[in-house]
C-alpha cells in the first residue's frame, strides 16, 4: 500500500481515467518547476474505472472553468478543494456546453487562416466547430 501525505491547501483530483494524470498536469501548467508539493498516482484500481489516476496539488484552488477543461480529457473526474486539511467543496467536472479555445482540428476550417480562437458547441458527448461544423472529442481540442 502507497501512502501519499494530506495537503493542507488545494485541490485533489479522482477519478481520472487511468494513464492521463499527465495530461490533466499539463492543462494545469503544472511542471517540474511548480514551487508546491504534486502527487500522481497513475493506474490505482478502482470499481468504477478499472484503473484510475489520482492527482493532489497543493496551492492552487482549481475553478469550475479549470474542471470543464479537465473533464475534456476525462469526463465526470471528480474535484475536491482542500483548506485546512478539510474537503471545503466537492463537485464533478462536467464537459462545458461551448468553448472558445484554439483552432479547428480540421486543417481545412477557415479558422485556422482567419481566426485567433474558435468556438464549439457540444453536441451530445462531441463539439461540433461553429465554421466547418465537423464534430470532435473534447480532447482531440486541448
Amino acid at each position: 500500500m502507497i501512502t501519499v501525505e494530506k495537503i493542507s491547501n488545494g485541490t485533489v483530483i479522482d477519478h481520472i481515467c487511468g494513464g492521463k494524470g499527465k495530461k490533466v498536469l499539463s492543462l494545469l501548467g503544472i511542471n517540474e518547476n511548480y514551487p508546491h508539493r504534486v502527487a500522481l498516482m497513475m493506474n490505482v484500481p478502482s470499481k468504477k474505472l478499472g484503473k484510475k489516476d489520482i492527482v493532489k496539488i497543493e496551492g492552487i484552488f482549481v475553478d469550475v472553468e479549470n474542471a470543464n477543461l479537465i473533464a475534456l480529457i476525462t469526463p465526470h473526474a471528480t474535484i475536491n478543494i482542500i483548506k485546512n486539511e478539510k474537503v471545503e467543496k466537492k463537485f464533478v467536472a462536467e464537459l462545458p456546453e461551448k468553448l472558445s479555445i484554439g483552432k479547428c482540428p480540421n486543417p481545412n476550417c477557415i479558422t485556422n487562416f482567419e481566426h485567433e480562437f474558435e468556438e464549439f458547441i457540444k453536441s451530445n458527448e462531441l463539439y461540433r466547430c461553429s465554421y466547418c461544423e465537423r464534430l470532435f472529442k473534447g480532447a482531440e481540442l486541448i
